[in-house]
């Protein structure tokens, strides 16, 4: 399992976000990876298995799967990795008009 993993849920449907494609890159914008959410919304291989300590973002194209009104057509998850060693879990709830995230496991 890479270092950085996440996952997208629709919580307007409550069904797994598909399709989502999603960058991960340094806070200055530098690419690391970049993969797409399977049919379970989630990204298991998303970057390396070591990361230097500092500040990413993950960077997801949500209006791909909103459509062209979507009020976020881009959501931008910027945290801060202390241990470049553990694994880090950065799921996204998303619906039309919010959305929200949290460090999971």
């Amino acid at each position: 399992m890479s270092l950085v993993t996440t996952h997208v849920l629709d919580t307007a449907t409550g069904r797994p976000a598909t399709g989502i494609a999603v960058r991960f890159e340094t806070a200055e914008g530098k690419p690391i990876a970049d993969g797409r959410t399977d049919d379970d919304g989630r990204i298991r291989d998303l970057g390396p298995e070591t990361l230097e300590p500092g500040v990413y973002r993950l960077v997801f194209d949500t209006g791909a799967y909103l459509g062209p009104d979507a009020f976020f057509p881009e959501v931008t998850l910027t945290f801060r990795i202390a241990d470049g060693t553990a694994h880090h879990h950065v799921p996204l709830l998303l619906s039309p008009f919010a959305y929200s995230t949290y460090r999971g496991s």
